[in-house]
């Protein structure tokens, strides 16, 4: 049986930079799926770690919402996140009968000391620009993210799978 004729998305005329952000997509989840190889993670659970690292610690509930998961397989990936030494388990202070789930401070160090040096230099590679090139640089990266955020979600609803390192940069 002769197998249906697969061809190459085309992109046309797509300016060089348009190419190059979809090589920066591609190599994100590269430097993700890495990433959660060396934390022995899933990429679920690599997600969940991102959302407790900036935000420092989130009830079962609220991650949940964040991963946009059921309660029950919320409760998986902080049983496997705990069960790798991830995560602890803590009595919520603002509820007596709830718990809050708290990144410990060795997984942070390990994803931080992958993470820092490359935003590092990042931030390095737009300072060799003067600052006229850096204001159009930005305001371009700006339109490529409202561009994004206007394909990724109905209009009516903001997207809440937005990658938690970007959130921690506009801190």
């Amino acid at each position: 049986m002769a197998e249906p004729d697969q061809q190459t998305p085309s992109f046309g005329d797509s300016h060089v930079a348009t190419l190059l952000l979809r090589e920066i997509l591609d190599v994100t989840e590269d430097f993700e799926r890495s990433l959660g190889d060396e934390l022995s993670v899933n990429a679920t659970d690599l997600t969940a770690m991102q959302h407790l690292i900036v935000a420092g610690s989130l009830s079962p509930t609220g991650l949940a919402e964040r991963l946009q998961l059921s309660s029950a397989a919320v409760t998986s990936v902080i049983d496997r996140l705990e069960g790798l030494g991830h995560v602890q388990r803590m009595p919520n202070p603002d509820d007596r009968r709830g718990t809050i789930v708290v990144p410990t401070p060795a997984s942070v160090g390990r994803a931080m000391s992958r993470i820092v040096p490359m935003i590092t230099e990042i931030d390095h590679a737009i300072r060799d620009f003067d600052e006229h090139e850096q204001v159009v640089i930005t305001r371009y990266l700006t339109r490529v993210v409202e561009a994004y955020r206007a394909h990724a979600a109905p209009l009516d609803q903001p997207s809440s799978r937005a990658r938690p390192w970007a959130d921690a940069a506009n801190d």
